[in-house]
């Protein structure tokens, strides 16, 4: 979710048939749909966080907290906690894109993490998410070093469990970032898997951490796999714990290549559940 530059649009051009594009390895499977085997969790995975967002009105604060004002990636967007912007309703958590006035910034929205409050070493996550679409919105799932901090980005690590640019929006994109790994020296390992209207239904986008390699899945197909290549913490810095991140960004440096659509606001950018498990 750190700055996407022309470059990672590359990778995104190979998405013209009805396979997956690959930088890094990649499993074989037609386009991901709803119906998908999603929710299966193997055997011997037991559940460690469940938020299932059935209350109404702010989030839980000893699962969530929340980023603020401008972060990343030249974004158009000033982040907020107002239930204007993120809040749980009807089942699900809304992350809200506004275009309106505040703080200097023409947009709002939100950006979720469970930094301090729940961080884990190797385990699944599962996040059945409705996305929002249209040229400007930038729907992110993804994870960071909880060392970010003391070694930096992108020695930390990163994992973007789903990605989506609304000028694209049938692509969902599955990546890692490491020292050695990572766009802004044209090395990021990426994945591209085309879904069906992701806007119109839930899907499931799912990451299974083991100490010798991340998979990548939507509603149950893999579709990425980055291995441990045994030497050392530049290629390889998922030996240490992570936290996870859910935001919508509008615009910025990849989300804002096509302009941002104004017509198209408010944004809404649904989340059913986030799980996480760990094997026994």
């Amino acid at each position: 979710m750190f700055a996407r530059l022309p470059l990672r649009i590359a990778c995104v051009f190979l998405v013209m048939t009805p396979a997956v594009a690959w930088r890094g390895e990649k499993a074989p499977g037609a386009p991901a749909t709803p119906q998908a085997a999603a929710t299966l969790v193997p055997a011997g995975w037991t559940l460690v966080f469940s938020e299932e967002f059935d209350g109404t009105g702010a989030l839980d604060p000893a699962k969530w907290g929340y980023e603020i004002g401008y972060i990343r990636n030249h974004e158009a967007q000033y982040y907020t906690a107002r239930p204007e912007n993120v809040r749980a309703e009807k089942g699900n958590m809304v992350i809200e894109g506004r275009r309106e006035a505040y703080q200097g910034y023409a947009y709002t929205s939100a950006s979720i993490n469970t930094l301090g409050r729940f961080e884990f070493l190797y385990g699944r996550v599962e996040v059945r998410a409705k996305l929002p679409t249209g040229n400007g919105a930038w729907p992110a799932i993804w994870m960071l070093g909880t060392n970010r901090t003391k070694v930096g980005w992108p020695a930390c690590g990163e994992i973007d469990i789903m990605e989506n640019v609304g000028f694209d929006p049938l692509a969902i994109h599955g990546s890692v970032h490491t020292a050695a790994y990572n766009h802004t020296i044209g090395t990021q390992k990426t994945a591209v898997v085309t879904v069906a209207n992701p806007w119109e239904d839930f899907h499931v986008y799912a990451m299974e951490w083991y100490p010798d390699r991340i998979d990548i899945f939507v509603d149950g197909q893999k579709y990425f796999t980055f291995r441990n290549e045994g030497i050392g913490s530049s290629t390889w810095p998922f030996d240490k714990p992570q936290y996870l991140l859910i935001n919508l960004a509008i615009g910025g440096s990849w989300g804002g290549q096509k302009a941002i659509n104004d017509a198209l606001f408010p944004h809404r950018y649904l989340i059913d559940y986030v799980r996480v498990y760990q094997q026994r």
